[in-house]
């Protein structure tokens, strides 16, 4: 099958003869009619299969003119990269048709987004965080939205975006097309689809954690983190064709700490992106990767969502990450379009864990290759590697330290009082010398003269 093949008007074909695209990828094929009939759907496609055109397509097809030039179709997507991808690919679709596409995202002044998008729009692209702000201030009007796309819903959930996709859904119009993709159906996902979708229609392009058939996949077993920099670097050294390769880690610390050792290697050669950098940073990084100024970048897991370049020679997991289902983004990065690609994990004895989950949600064994001989085994170690000693607790009873008379002390014999009891008559006797008998009942009556 072509794109001949498929209900697309002219404007759309020429745009896609211009890119050089003449076959749909199976998710396209798949998911075009279902999506022009006007039901909702839920699309499940791993990166790197074409979603992105395969919901374009048919929203573009179906798109009408309209004088009031409030937007039409609203699109979803967890990152800034992938708003500005999304936001490119929809201009590149649509370069013969009269349409307006507009993409904002959270990290930067709203104001001129907010006249952006009040000047018009027929496709906005957002983050969810900067769509509500929008939305609230009165700029994003929603009432004409016809079709919400939610692009990479399960790492939305996964950065804790779901209170701001079910504000944004229920902002819209109740008479709408929902369209969901995501690259694994997890409990969250059904939950959202349940509540706000009407029957969907689930179109499959391949089973959740089926490796790419065009990327080979590799393993080494190495032992601390300085071995697994010596082994970047010499493979960089000594294999010219890894000529685009993502290092991918599992934090920013560590893209940071990994930068920082091979940047005097590699000078110019390398740059490093993730969430804390600014965002003319990561575009600028990112551009100069695709255009081939760096040879490698080093990037964290939420950037393995928002990062569409072609030809990328390898994927490498210097870390495994935490969920086995990030490990199908990241290698997804390499081997796009038909094109073959190579996937190489570096994986420790703590890893080893992550890499059998990893293989029991493919349901593959990775090959594991030996450590090149020239390889330097590192004998250094981070504090995160180092040994902890562990102390047996063991449960000393102190003194008994308390005073047990408290803050008392010994008073001045001056001001030492006693509680004794003194008699009337003794009273008297201290007061006037003598006893004082006069009304004393008990005294005899003296005589008289």
């Amino acid at each position: 099958m072509n794109f001949s093949d498929l209900n697309l008007n002219k404007p759309l074909l020429n745009a896609l003869d211009e890119l050089g695209y003449t076959t749909p990828t199976t998710i396209q094929r798949k998911i075009f009619s279902v999506i022009m009939s006007g039901k909702d759907v839920c699309g499940i496609a791993q990166t790197g299969t074409g979603k992105t055109f395969a919901y374009l397509l048919p929203c573009l097809r179906m798109w009408k003119y309209a004088k009031d030039g409030l937007p039409q179709v609203l699109i979803i997507v967890p990152t800034r990269e992938l708003v500005k991808q999304v936001e490119e690919e929809v201009k590149k679709l649509s370069v013969h048709m009269n349409t307006v596409t507009v993409g904002v995202y959270g990290g930067v002044n709203m104001t001129p987004q907010a006249l952006e998008v009040e000047n018009g729009a027929d496709f906005i692209v957002g983050t969810p965080g900067r769509l509500m702000d929008l939305a609230l201030n009165g700029s994003l009007r929603l009432k004409a939205i016809k079709r919400v796309v939610i692009d990479e819903v399960d790492e939305m959930l996964n950065l804790g975006f779901r209170t701001q996709i079910k504000n944004l859904l229920e902002m819209l119009p109740a008479r709408r097309q929902n369209l969901m993709f995501s690259a694994t159906m997890t409990d969250e996902v059904e939950v959202l689809t349940n509540e706000y979708f009407d029957l969907p229609v689930k179109v499959e392009a391949a089973p959740t954690g089926t490796p790419l058939d065009n990327i080979e996949q590799m393993v080494y077993h190495v032992p601390n983190f300085y071995t697994k920099v010596n082994l970047l670097q010499l493979l960089l050294t000594t294999h010219p064709e890894m000529n685009k390769v993502l290092v991918f880690t599992a934090t920013k610390s560590l893209a940071d700490q990994l930068y920082d050792e091979v940047a005097g290697h590699f000078a110019d050669q390398v740059g490093v992106i993730h969430s804390n950098k600014s965002q003319n940073h990561r575009f600028n990084t990112v551009n100069q990767f695709k255009a081939g100024t760096y040879r490698f970048i080093i990037a964290t897991d939420i950037i393995a969502r928002g990062i569409d370049i072609e030809d990328v020679s390898h994927v490498i997991n210097f870390d495994m990450p935490e969920q086995p289902e990030a490990y199908i983004h990241r290698i997804g990065r390499t081997g796009r379009a038909d094109r073959k690609g190579i996937s190489l994990s570096f994986v420790t004895e703590k890893e080893m864990e992550q890499l059998e989950a990893i293989e029991a949600l493919m349901n593959y064994k990775v090959p594991v290759i030996e450590l090149p001989e020239e390889l330097e085994i590192s004998a250094v170690l981070t504090d995160d590697e180092m040994p902890k000693v562990k102390m047996k607790d063991t449960l000393i009873k102190l003194p008994d330290t308390r005073d047990t008379k408290g803050a008392f002390h010994e008073k001045l014999a001056k001001n030492v009082k006693t509680n004794v009891k003194v008699s009337h008559k003794d009273k008297m006797m201290k007061k006037y010398g003598k006893l004082k008998t006069r009304g004393d009942k008990n005294q005899p009556l003296k005589k008289r003269r």
